[in-house]
């Protein structure tokens, strides 16, 4: 029980990489408030995990994480009902492959302010919270792309390379304060977006990586898991890629 009585938020908690932390959290001995962007698939969520088991301690929210006064009304709630805030994952994102020459007006914007504004939002609270109760760790997901772009979709490795800057930066500000800040950055891994790619497209990929394997969710959570315990209790400012060594 690596997380025994701590309390993780943990967003885009409802599918893939998101759901397999909150799973492998709980797992753990963490309590876990998961946030989702719809209420009916944090509650599709909730019910698979309480299928596995009833007794662990997970809820769900749906603030708008673009809305920083929403998100900071769903952190003040959790810590209304458990005391405390050890750990917050920023999961929630969205991908792009957008041409430059396609993309549409705010389309840009919209992305930036998902994958980054949205971690700022969480984050803002969750600090004073953190700084109160002596310490805390604080997690991002980045991307492989953050360190090698990608051929198109210029959005998507952009906001994640802000995140790598937010991660170190924060990491700095606020060690001082106990607050660990690290990232891990993702390679290609099996979500439901990949699981549903025709072989001969999936079969390329796996040849690029040289451990000859794409990613599962639980690879990205056990990274997330060893980060958030006190085996990393001295690691802070670190980007974590786990991508089998794909990186070009």
């Amino acid at each position: 029980m690596m997380l025994e009585g701590k309390v993780a938020v943990i967003t885009g908690g409802t599918r893939g990489i998101g759901f397999a932390t909150v799973k492998k959290f709980l797992e753990n001995g963490a309590k876990v408030v998961l946030f989702g962007s719809r209420a009916e698939t944090v509650e599709k969520a909730l019910n698979a995990l309480k299928e596995i088991n009833p007794d662990w301690n997970v809820a769900g929210d749906c603030p708008d994480l673009s809305d920083a006064e929403a998100v900071k009304a769903a952190i003040l709630k959790v810590k209304e009902t458990y005391g405390k805030i050890d750990i917050l994952i920023n999961n929630a994102g969205t991908s792009d492959s957008t041409k430059i020459e396609n993309y549409a007006e705010g389309q840009f914007e919209k992305i930036m302010k998902l994958n980054v504004n949205a971690i700022f939002n969480a984050v803002q609270p969750v600090v004073e919270i953190m700084r109160e109760q002596g310490g805390g760790c604080i997690l991002n997901t980045s991307s492989m792309v953050s360190i090698c772009g990608q051929p198109s979709g210029v959005a998507y490795p952009t906001s994640k390379s802000a995140v790598n800057g937010l991660t170190v930066s924060l990491a700095r500000e606020l060690g001082p304060s106990h607050i660990r800040v690290n990232a891990v950055a993702p390679g290609i891994i099996k979500t439901d977006m990949v699981a549903a790619l025709p072989e001969q497209m999936i079969q390329p990929l796996i040849s690029a990586i040289p451990l000859r394997r794409i990613g599962e969710p639980e690879d990205i959570a056990n990274a997330f898991l060893f980060l958030a315990s006190d085996m990393a209790s001295y690691v802070t400012g670190e980007i974590l890629s786990v991508d089998g060594a794909m990186r070009t």
